[in-house]
């Protein structure tokens, strides 16, 4: 390994930072937001809330000229952070180098959310490949299990702690982008329609809706769940031509849209393209990130399977 700030995706900066206290915290982040400001960079920090606060009040002064973002609440869904929260902020500032600290992962992510979250580290290296962005990732050796730790010297290609700033010699997001490609399986039980015409749209949209209520979703949730389901359904008769089966499923405290076909999802960032200020159409998988609390899609050459997850409550 060598000390060093720089990598191989030429003006794109994209370390894990490892901390273990709060302590460590403060002296790694807040010198990168102070030092950021000084050179008159942009600067944005979406951490999950007690780190939010924690940062602020270590700013002082300097917090208001940060963009300070709740990632427990923009970040939830990790399928939305590169396009509502990164390249929003990014492309806002064409002209200036941009620094963000991102912290997607914390103790309280569910074993259903990781891989989802894994993916996102590792797709941040291909969307920002060749910006003038740094994109800090905190990492908290104290709560997170080691395979979250290991996953993060594959998803970075430079590991800053305490002590020094190295490059990963474990570098290899596609591996965890595959890796963190799995299939989910419904629970049995669930509401089964296949979809084979447009016609039938309407009928998944009934099926969405029913089920929401069934459950107990109150009016917004169940009109988002509804549109998730619409645009998935949609989305896979569009560019598929053999149909799809929608399942409408129960887990835990999330009601979930599975919609499963027989095409190949070839962009590993579908879905988390911004849409273009004249872009008509592609909206579709944006739209179910930016809807619902969590994302995973399974692809491969036997189809691809996208699951949406909304939350029984807010």
């Amino acid at each position: 390994m060598t000390t060093t700030d720089s990598n191989a995706l030429g003006g794109f900066i994209h370390p894990a930072v490892f901390y273990g206290s709060d302590e460590e915290y403060l002296a790694l982040l807040v010198p990168f937001v102070t030092d950021g400001l000084a050179q008159g960079h942009p600067v944005a920090a979406a951490v999950p809330g007690a780190r939010l606060r924690l940062l602020r009040e270590a700013l002082g002064a300097d917090a208001g000229d940060v963009l300070l973002l709740d990632m427990e609440v923009v970040g939830r869904n990790p399928g939305r952070i590169i396009p509502g929260v990164l390249r929003r902020f990014a492309d806002a500032h064409p002209d200036a180098h941009v620094r963000i600290i991102g912290e997607p992962i914390w103790a309280g992510r569910t074993d259903t959310e990781y891989p989802a979250c894994a993916q996102h580290e590792a797709l941040i290296n291909h969307a920002f490949a060749g910006r003038d962005v740094t994109i800090a990732c905190p990492y908290d050796t104290a709560a997170l299990a080691g395979h979250v730790l290991a996953d993060a010297l594959a998803t970075h290609p430079l590991v800053w702690d305490a002590t020094e700033r190295t490059g990963s010699d474990r570098y290899s997001p596609d591996a965890v982008i595959e890796r963190c490609n799995t299939p989910i399986m419904p629970v049995p039980g669930g509401h089964v329609l296949v979809v084979t015409t447009t016609a039938e749209i309407r009928a998944a949209r009934r099926v969405a809706v029913d089920e929401a209520h069934r459950h107990g979703l109150d009016a917004e949730r169940t009109a988002n769940f509804a549109l998730i389901t619409t645009e998935l359904v949609t989305n896979s008769l569009r560019h598929t031509g053999g149909g799809c089966r929608l399942t409408v499923w129960l887990d835990t405290d999330h009601l979930v849209c599975t919609v499963e076909d027989g095409g190949l999802l070839a962009d590993p960032l579908a879905g988390r393209h911004p849409a273009g200020r004249d872009q008509h159409g592609g909206r579709g998988l944006l739209m179910v990130n930016a809807l619902a609390d969590l994302v995973r899609v399974h692809t491969g050459p036997g189809g691809t399977g996208v699951h949406a997850f909304v939350r029984l409550a807010p």
